[in-house]
C-alpha cells in the first residue's frame, strides 16, 4: 500500500507560479511511476505528466508541454508550475504506478487525495 499526499496548491494570478510536492509513505517508492493528473469541475480527469521509476523519463500532456516540469527525489514528486493559465484551475492529484510510466489513470493504483490549484484572470 502507497499512501500518497499532496501540497503546494493555491490561488495564484494567470502567468504566475506554484510548485506542486507528493509524498510517498513507502521505502520501494523509487519502483513506482508517479503521475500528476487534473480535474475541473464536471470535467473528466486529465494527464498532466507522468515520470518513470528511474527519473529518466518523463511524459507531458499537451497542454502543459513547456510550462510544466515533474520531478522526483527520494519519496517526493515535484510539479513545478509556471505561466499559469485560468484554464490550469483544478484540483491536481499525484497518483503512483508500479513499475511503469503510464499516461491512463486507469493504469495507476494509488492516489492521493488532492490539493487545489486556481489561477485567477
Amino acid at each position: 500500500q502507497v499512501q500518497l499526499v499532496e501540497s503546494g496548491g493555491g490561488l495564484v494570478q494567470a502567468g504566475g507560479s506554484l510548485s506542486l510536492s507528493c509524498a510517498a509513505s513507502q521505502r520501494a517508492f523509487r519502483v513506482y511511476g508517479m503521475g500528476w493528473f487534473r480535474q475541473a469541475p464536471a470535467e473528466e480527469r486529465e494527464f498532466v505528466a507522468a515520470i518513470s521509476p528511474s527519473g529518466t523519463s518523463t511524459f507531458y500532456g499537451d497542454s502543459v508541454e513547456g510550462r510544466f516540469t515533474i520531478s522526483r527525489d527520494k519519496n517526493t514528486v515535484y510539479l513545478q508550475v509556471n505561466n499559469l493559465k485560468v484554464e490550469d484551475t483544478a484540483v491536481y492529484y499525484c497518483a503512483a504506478d508500479f513499475r511503469r510510466l503510464g499516461v491512463a489513470a486507469s493504469e495507476y493504483q494509488y492516489w492521493g487525495q488532492g490539493t487545489q490549484v486556481t489561477a485567477s484572470s
